[in-house]
């Protein structure tokens, strides 16, 4: 709700300065549903679950749960890995949607009620300009962007420092690595998505 707020309110203001207001309704739209939604879907994925999976591993392998799996001819990987990072992927696909859907009804509500917007336009404005694609591209981020924060935390569980201080640091490299990998790779997707499906026009 913030997020579609801020960007609804931003980009109001500078619509009404150029003189363009009937295309608020897109430009925020396609900005939550693009941008907003996957970053703010990946970053609760990665700070609430990733750092959660991350501690897990991490006291299992101190612990040595994972050398007596091997032993036992269990493998670590398909028995506690995979689920986590399907999970975290699945997560994601099914937080972004929601997310989506709370963020456009926030920007729609503090464009029309709080800057005055006519909601015909708002909407009007966003069935000229958005596609299908455009929300395609939100969900698949978001997919990507789990499996990232699911990989990388149960990486740094698997190989953490000894000790419960190892693990703790292991938690916190987790998250921070998860968030600079999440931008560098929006950054790409984003980059690929304009270049492969040309804009709609309105």
């Amino acid at each position: 709700m913030p997020f579609g707020a801020v960007i609804a309110l931003q980009l109001g203001s500078l619509t009404r300065q150029l003189g363009a207001q009937s295309f608020t309704g897109a430009a925020s739209v396609l900005a939550i549903i693009q941008q907003a939604s996957p970053l703010v879907t990946a970053l609760l994925v990665a700070g609430a679950g990733g750092s959660a999976i991350c501690a897990d591993i991490g006291a299992r392998t101190i612990r040595e749960e994972i050398d007596a799996m091997e032993v036992l001819g269990v493998s670590p990987i398909q028995r506690l890995i995979v689920p986590r990072v399907l999970a975290s992927m699945l997560i994601a696909l099914l937080l972004n949607g929601m997310v989506s859907v709370v963020g456009v009804l926030g920007g729609y509500f503090f464009n029309v009620i709080l800057q005055g917007g006519t909601p015909g336009a708002y909407l009007a404005s966003f069935n000229a300009l958005a596609q299908l694609p455009d929300l395609w591209i939100g969900e698949i981020k978001a997919v990507i962007f789990g499996f990232i924060a699911g990989v990388v935390a149960a990486y740094r569980g698997l190989h953490p420092a000894p000790g419960p201080k190892g693990v703790g640091e292991a938690v916190n490299q987790s998250v921070v690595i998860t968030f600079l990998l999440l931008f560098f790779v929006n950054f790409v997707l984003t980059t690929v998505y304009l270049q492969l499906i040309p804009s709609k026009i309105g």
